[in-house]
């Protein structure tokens, strides 16, 4: 950051905590908020050719702005990536901007590359069943594969998030049939646990060797320690190779898989929603794989002049 004024790299501190405190930012969040804005301020000072103090930076101009977008796409950034940094960058200057008392439009009217947005792809009913089956013989640890099965069951049927699921505690066991779940940006929902769920994570409870302990992560890995996100990664992909799935079947697609299966079987799409913990409903679509024909059948069997 030795390109970053002292008075700038001051306001990009406090910035930071304040969206991990006030706002409840996830740590990745703010790390990735950082690198963002960081970049940029560098950015600024190279091509001003002088150290960005506040004042500096309150004068930035949609040519400077332009600027900046060129270099980041010239340096192989794709407009996905760009728009995730500049929305980093806008979130900066709207916070300084009601500190420091100026007007920040040059950066807030500077528009996001467009980009399409790729729709999630959940795996078959089918394929999710597979999965779980074959998710208990990756393992020649019989108390390892319970723990892979309880973990993926979580996340197909209560819609859980990898982080979620391994950060349950022994203290969540047995789990209840409504488990209070605090998501990204600490947001607290309220998920019911389906009884498959609540048996599977029973039955590798009873198989754990490290037994449960209330401040202990609930799912342990081989040493005991806590159990990886990566290690159940390694269960997908062995599951999809043995079974022909595409690459596409992680456990992030079990999330997916449990929202669609959902809206399939009739489930309300604000009710899932809620289930997944979405603050927008576009969100939910997208997570759904909403098409045009599903809308279009709900719609004539639904509306009252259908």
């Amino acid at each position: 950051m030795s390109l970053i004024s002292p008075a700038a790299r001051d306001a990009l501190e406090r910035f930071l905590a304040h969206q991990q405190s006030i706002k409840g930012a996830a740590e990745n969040t703010t790390l990735a908020y950082g690198r963002d804005i960081t970049e940029f301020l560098a950015f600024m000072t190279e091509h001003s050719g002088q150290t960005q103090g506040l004042a500096a930076l309150a004068r930035i101009s949609t040519q400077d702005m332009r600027a900046w977008m060129a270099r980041t796409r010239g340096g192989g950034v794709g407009a996905r990536s760009l728009a995730r940094k500049l929305s980093a960058v806008k979130a900066f200057y709207k916070w300084l901007a009601q500190r420091e008392g100026f007007e920040p439009t040059a950066v807030l009217s500077t528009r996001a590359p467009k980009f399409t947005k790729k729709l999630p792809r959940p795996v078959s009913e089918e394929a999710a069943r597979d999965l779980l089956d074959i998710a208990s013989l990756q393992s020649d640890k019989p108390w390892v594969g319970l723990r892979d099965t309880a973990v993926l069951t979580l996340l197909w049927g209560c819609g859980l998030r990898i982080s979620e699921a391994l950060g349950l505690l022994g203290r969540d066991a047995p789990l209840p049939e409504v488990m209070r779940i605090t998501g990204k940006g600490g947001k607290e929902r309220i998920v019911p646990v389906i009884d498959t769920a609540r048996d599977a994570v029973d039955a590798y409870v009873r198989a754990c060797p490290y037994g449960v302990q209330d401040d202990a992560p609930l799912f342990r890995a081989i040493r005991g320690g806590a159990l990886a996100p990566r290690a159940i990664q390694k269960v997908m992909a062995q599951g999809r190779m043995q079974l022909g799935l595409p690459a596409s079947a992680t456990p992030h697609a079990m999330r997916h898989s449990f929202a669609t299966h959902l809206l399939n079987a009739g489930g309300d799409l604000r009710a899932i929603q809620e289930l997944l913990g979405h603050a927008s409903l576009s969100t939910t679509q997208a997570y759904t794989a909403v098409d045009t024909v599903r809308l279009m059948d709900v719609y004539a069997r639904a509306h009252p002049k259908a």
